[in-house]
């Protein structure tokens, strides 16, 4: 056998994932706000971008300023004709509050929020004095604000901020004593004992580590943590099942006793940070908008406060074109002009995918908009994917962190995907969610005489055409946090 070199030539084709094509399926998966991050950062990279006010549309691409008015009814889209039947039903179940036209307001705060008078170098005749003077408190404020004066060495100051640093806003402890050791270079011991001098802060139950903890100071301070009430407190599973014999044997009292102690219990509180200020919470700003109209039929619209609104200065990019530069500086330049030509693009089509996929999902859950969730029905993927000539993977990036607004109240669009329970006589299979909802309501109807167990709602379920197992329904029902058939008789006869 010889062993020679030999150049042959060779011709294939392969899938190379360009930074610019690895751009376009990022801005899929990103929410309006990391997309409003994601271009302000670009804007500041790119000399050639500029935002846009809303009114120029000169220099936008034409397609980009289009989708920013784009709006599809279910009669404009293929093949929605026969979707139309299921939509003259009266839509009684609309939640108040709801609509389209309300929910176009909600925005996060930093979208009309004026940074302009903001500066170090600021005279001070715009500073408002009130707002800082009215601002909320916040636990961790609160705690270090009693630190100040509790006249610890400092070290001992040292360890305890670090404490408190790491005391979320429910007002737990969430550090391993243990690790604050080893990170400030002193032993556990008394990591612990500043510790427990923190937890007598007000309020009372902060920086403890368990909730059985938190109720622990609770009780002390109240000169109520007696042996029957610290063996209720570490048995807070059996409290939850409302199970008295067996808290009754555990605290060594009788019902009535442990009755009683519960109802102190429930005079605790388990979160004694949650009336203090916390990081303010960004509202949902919806993606998409759903519209009843008045003959029936659905329209569906793009949120434009959503869609970023780029510019490329196409006048400063031919004036510094025109100027004599190095050769390294003009690759720079052409870099910036492919990249803002690419990212309006990717933008474009951004908007126009999501509208796409929305405006399917709407013809595939029209029975939900007509109706409610009880008619929700099996949705996958590639049902969506098939109906739009897109692949899967696209899909899922478009309807990661994108909400719906519709008459029936917000939705994440990955809520109208839901699993199919196959019929009992082999017809059309039931949504998932649509199972649950019903699960919920057979549940809610209960009275103490007849509490349905899970065994009973397999039986009302299958005569309602639906095939589930006991395990299904049960898996269900923990889902909506609804105990036991067991528990729920339990409360309802110590309620009675």
């Amino acid at each position: 056998m010889s062993i020679n070199q030999r150049l042959d030539l060779r011709q294939s084709q392969s899938l190379v994932m360009t930074p610019q094509l690895q751009q376009a399926i990022k801005l899929l998966q990103l929410s309006n706000i990391e997309l409003a991050e994601f271009v302000e950062a670009e804007i500041e990279r790119n000399p050639l971008l500029k935002a846009g006010d809303g009114e120029e549309g000169g220099d936008r691409s034409g397609d980009e300023a289009e989708s920013r008015r784009d709006s599809l009814t279910l009669d404009e889209t293929s093949g929605l004709n026969e979707a139309r039947e299921a939509l003259d039903a009266p839509s009684e179940d609309v939640f108040e509050g709801a609509t389209g036209s309300d929910t176009s307001a909600a925005s996060g705060p930093s979208a009309q929020t004026d940074w302009s008078g903001v500066g170090a170098g600021g005279n001070g005749e715009n500073f408002d004095f009130e707002g800082v003077a009215t601002g909320e408190t916040t636990l961790r404020d609160h705690l270090l604000s009693q630190l100040n004066l509790a006249g610890l060495d400092p070290a001992e100051r040292l360890i305890a901020a670090r404490l408190i640093d790491e005391t979320d806003e429910g007002g737990y402890c969430r550090a391993e004593p243990a690790e604050v050791a080893a990170a400030l270079g002193t032993d556990e011991a008394t990591v612990l004992r500043v510790l427990e001098f923190c937890q007598g802060f007000d309020p009372t139950g902060a920086m403890a580590r368990s909730v059985p903890e938190c109720l622990r100071l609770q009780l002390q301070e109240r000169d109520r943590h007696d042996p029957a009430m610290a063996a209720l407190v570490e048995n807070l599973d059996l409290v939850a099942k409302f199970d008295l014999q067996a808290l009754s044997a555990i605290c060594a009292v009788d019902k009535a006793d442990v009755r009683d102690m519960i109802e102190e219990l429930r005079e605790l509180t388990p979160r004694p940070g949650a009336g203090f200020a916390s990081d303010t919470a960004v509202a949902v700003a919806p993606d998409v908008f759903v519209r009843e109209l008045p003959d029936g039929r659905f329209a569906v619209e793009l949120n434009s406060e959503t869609l970023p609104r780029v510019l490329m200065d196409k006048a400063y990019y031919a004036e510094v074109s025109a100027l004599p530069m190095r050769e390294n500086d003009r690759d720079f330049i052409s870099e910036c002009a492919a990249n803002a030509t690419w990212l309006i693009k990717s933008l474009d089509q951004r908007a126009r995918t999501i509208l796409k996929v929305a405006s399917e999902l709407v013809r595939q859950q029209d029975a939900f908009f007509a109706h409610g969730v009880a008619h929700l029905r099996p949705l996958n993927l590639k049902q969506v994917a098939d109906a739009i000539e897109m692949h899967e993977s696209t899909v899922s990036r478009v309807t990661s962190n994108k909400y719906m607004s519709t008459p029936r109240g917000l939705f994440e669009l990955k809520y109208f995907f839901s699993a199919a329970i196959p019929s009992t006589g082999g017809g059309d299979a039931h949504s998932a969610e649509a199972v649950r909802h019903r699960i919920k309501g057979l549940i809610e109807t209960e009275t103490a005489a007849n509490v349905l167990s899970d065994d009973q709602i397999v039986e009302i379920l299958t005569g309602y055409g639906v095939d589930i197992a006991r395990r299904t329904v049960a898996k269900y029902r923990e889902s909506l946090n609804i105990p036991s058939s067991v528990q729920r008789r339990r409360r309802m006869q110590q309620s009675a």
